[in-house]
């Protein structure tokens, strides 16, 4: 029997939201093995003169623990 397990990470990017989720679980795998998912929870960007110029996003990444 299988045991998953969730955290929650917030990333960032310049470029897009889809990024920031890359970002996400880039960053999430150098530490976390099994990823099974990732969960968009929330997605926020900071805005300066008229433009994004960051985006932001809170993501549950849900892994698989060993046996």
């Amino acid at each position: 029997m299988s045991i998953a397990k969730v955290i929650e990470v917030i990333a960032e990017s310049d470029k897009s939201f889809d990024d920031a989720v890359s970002n996400a679980l880039r960053d999430a795998s150098k530490t976390v093995h099994n990823i099974k998912g990732i969960w968009v929870e929330g997605m926020k960007a900071e805005v300066d003169n008229n433009r994004i110029v960051k985006y932001r996003v809170d993501c549950k990444v849900t892994f698989v623990v060993a046996d």
